[in-house]
């Protein structure tokens, strides 16, 4: 499925509509280049979620834990680090539930991850002209909920 995102307040809304509607256990993989929104998608996942914390990339940090919304968010950066560091990570524990509160999981740089889980939404973000972007989400063995599915 294919959406063109006008402008980066248009990438932020479907992050919002996610955080809307996704459940707890919702794993969101992303892919794409430097600048194609990304982060910004998950901003709005969550403001979707009520996560009145300003939500920033965790490139140095690798994992940002907000927990003050409907759910708790768990965004991951992975671009400074090889997949057999990834691998360290345990990022399981993260869509398991195990030693965590289940709530979304958003993983940045998605292609460096050796392994999946096994339910997850890939969303891949590429940017266009005159800061238009476009989103192709994928779902693997789960459920997309019925806001998310109008919008695509």
């Amino acid at each position: 499925m294919k959406i063109v995102l006008a402008s980066a307040e248009a990438t932020h809304e479907l992050g919002f509509t996610f955080g809307r509607s996704l459940v707890a256990g919702s794993v969101i993989l992303l892919k794409g280049d430097l600048g194609a929104g990304k982060t910004t998608l998950v901003q709005g996942i969550g403001a979707g979620l009520g996560i009145t914390e300003p939500i920033v990339s965790p490139t140095f940090t690798l994992i940002n834990e907000y927990d003050e919304g409907r759910l708790p968010l768990y965004h991951l950066d992975l671009y400074r680090l090889e997949s057999k560091e990834v691998v360290t990570l345990n990022l399981e524990t993260y869509w398991e539930g195990i030693e965590v509160t289940p709530g979304i999981v958003a993983i940045e740089w998605a292609e460096r991850m050796p392994y999946q889980p096994d339910s997850y939404l890939k969303v891949c973000l590429t940017s266009g002209d005159e800061g238009t972007r476009q989103a192709e989400i994928t779902a693997f063995n789960c459920l997309i909920n019925k806001a998310i599915a109008r919008l695509v």
